[in-house]
């Protein structure tokens, strides 16, 4: 039996009263995929989740996955049969185009799939993140001959796909890479070196890895403007569409990690492997860049993922686990529930969680929006949008998901240290998150650097205005709502100074932005969510319906008076100079 409950009902909530995704149903191409369809998919696979995956987190985490003598790699026993079941089921192909078999569903359904998912088995839920990620690169740069014959079985899941950037010297720096693309006048390439820490970039689960590779051709120039972009495949395809020979590609040897244990992380070795092109030379970072944009959601929405099992899992155990009497108990013991300090930090788990789903969906509908919506201007600033939240998805959604599975794991007092509780697991799985697919701090520096210049600040400072449009609407809504109103106001001012400041000092002191940009994102972060759980508790007033109205309320009001403050005591951090930080040099560090 599983110890998973999917939240359908708050994912159905968000969809239809928080981000409209009614009006992304109404997009030419999504008219099948009304509301009642997607509620009754989404709870079909939720049913699937538990049911085939959530059962095999535990001992894939267990029994992990190994490199054989001869070089293969073994996943977990229990990710065979699930694996091919998730294939049969179709579940992989749900958000992708009916053109290439897929479901021709909106991403936004895609991700709340993702969610349940990766809250199941994160470490399963990998491989297909990866091919997914890869299908988009080859879905917008691939050529017609590429897409016929890669994505059909891709999208399906019968092959999966991987991404190539991480080099032993070049890590967060990818115009440092070495790997090495000759031409070889029949159109192939022959690709040559070595990358690491590449998710299932090899396995048992398909018969086919397509492998989408960054390297320099001959001649290229320097850095990350030298880099283009290879489909490179496990075994050659043949004419007919039947694999044909082993390609020139080799695991050294699998990682020894914290987490994940299931998740095989190789190091390959390309020797002279034959590798087709992917656009033209040098638009590597351009056609990676849609990979890695499509996996920082995910990535972000995996945060989210964990700490909603993890939270489940404890709040179980704190209305099972009895100890000491609760202020105004009788009897001998009480439920750890009936105490104020599990509440707050059950209370604080909820709260975030909620904010989470919300901030990841409401980003997810723009990117439908930035693809499908009929009209141009729409589209473009859905794509603004789709820019700004993306690092801040990733980034806030990580850090809270490290947080927010420490505060569940800590609910067990010392129980949530031993193993068998499997607090642990989600501890030691979530905390990669943070990690790759461009570490929290890139994503800060990301956010200033590029995303926040925008038509010269406009377009962050359009987001800001339109979150103050929920003041109003709060204000007429009466004194339920009041400190809500009265707080997101207040951090709104605060956001908008630090965003001023990060616009004016960036040009002039990029070390100075730098250092603030991590509080700064956190800011973003907070007050997005503060404003998306403000637009919960009005939808669910607007419902009728008591209790919804009432679970919404006490939400968005305890974020806003306890959690939500914290956005204004960052504002400090965010616009503090840079010089303390470099002024210790190591041997003071040391002392």
């Amino acid at each position: 039996m599983s110890d998973y409950t999917p939240p359908l009902a708050d994912l159905s909530f968000v969809l239809e009263h928080v981000v409209d995704y009614p009006a992304i149903a109404k997009f030419p191409g999504y008219e099948h995929a009304d509301l009642d369809t997607v509620n009754e998919l989404l709870k079909e696979c939720g049913e699937f989740m538990v049911e085939v995956v959530a059962p095999t987190n535990l001992p894939g985490d267990v029994e992990g996955s190994h490199r054989e003598p001869d070089g293969s790699v073994v996943t977990p026993a229990a990710f065979k049969g699930a694996y091919r079941k998730y294939v049969e089921a179709g579940w992989g192909s749900v958000p992708f185009p009916e053109e290439f078999d897929g479901g021709g569903f909106p991403w936004s359904v895609g991700l709340a799939i993702q969610e349940m998912m990766a809250s199941s088995n994160m470490a399963f839920a990998l491989c297909p993140l990866l091919t997914q990620g890869a299908i988009d690169a080859l879905l917008h740069y691939g050529d017609d001959a590429q897409k016929k014959r890669f994505l059909p079985k891709m999208i399906s899941g019968e092959w999966t796909g991987t991404m190539n950037l991480t080099e032993p010297q070049a890590g967060s720096d990818v115009g440092a890479l070495a790997t090495r693309a000759v031409p070889r006048g029949d159109g192939s390439f022959g690709i040559s070196g070595q990358k690491i820490y590449i998710t299932y970039g090899d396995h048992d689960l398909a018969d086919q890895i397509v492998h989408l590779v960054l390297a320099r051709t001959p001649d290229a120039p320097a850095g990350t403007r030298g880099i283009s972009c290879f489909i490179v495949p496990k075994f050659l395809v043949n004419d007919d569409e039947s694999l044909g020979e082993r390609n020139g590609v080799n695991v050294l040897s699998l990682e020894h990690k914290l987490g994940i244990h299931g998740s095989p992380t190789c190091v390959l070795e390309y020797d002279d492997a034959t590798g087709y092109l992917i656009g033209e030379e040098n638009l590597g970072m351009r056609i990676m860049f849609i990979m890695m944009n499509s996996a920082r959601l995910s990535v972000g929405n995996q945060g989210l993922a964990i700490a909603e099992r993890a939270y489940q899992q404890a709040l179980g155990y704190a209305q099972d686990r009895r100890q000491g009497l609760a202020v105004g108990a009788t009897g001998k013991d009480s439920p750890i529930i009936d105490h104020p300090d599990v509440r707050r930090m059950l209370m604080t788990q909820k709260a975030y969680l909620a904010a989470l789903r919300r901030l990841m969906l409401f980003n997810a509908v723009h990117i439908d929006r930035s693809t499908h919506d009929p009209d141009e201007k729409a589209r473009a600033r859905a794509t603004e949008i789709v820019g700004l939240l993306t690092p801040i998805c990733k980034s806030f959604g990580t850090d809270l998901g490290v947080e927010l599975t420490s505060l569940a794991l800590q609910v067990y007092g010392g129980m949530g240290f031993i193993e068998e509780t499997g607090a642990a697991q989600h501890y030691r799985d979530v905390r990669i998150t943070p990690i790759y697919e461009g570490t929290n701090g890139i994503q800060a520096a990301d956010l200033i650097g590029r995303k926040l210049g925008v038509r010269g600040g406009d377009s962050a400072r359009e987001f800001i205005t339109e979150m103050r449009g929920v003041l109003a609407e709060l204000a007429e809504a009466g004194g339920d709502f009041d400190s809500i109103r009265d707080e997101l106001e207040r951090q709104f001012d605060a956001l908008e100074t630090a965003t001023e400041h990060m616009l004016r000092i960036g040009a002039t002191d990029p070390n100075t932005a730098l250092a603030g940009s991590t509080p700064y994102l956190r800011m973003w972060g907070l007050c997005a969510s503060g404003w998306l759980l403000a637009r919960s508790a009005l939808a669910g007033a607007a419902t009728g319906d008591t209790e919804l109205a009432e679970t919404q309320l006490v939400l968005a009001r305890f974020f806003a008076e306890q959690l939500l403050p914290q956005s204004g005591g960052l504002l400090a951090s965010a616009t503090a100079p840079a010089r303390d930080l470099f002024a210790l040099d190591a041997r003071q560090l040391l002392g």
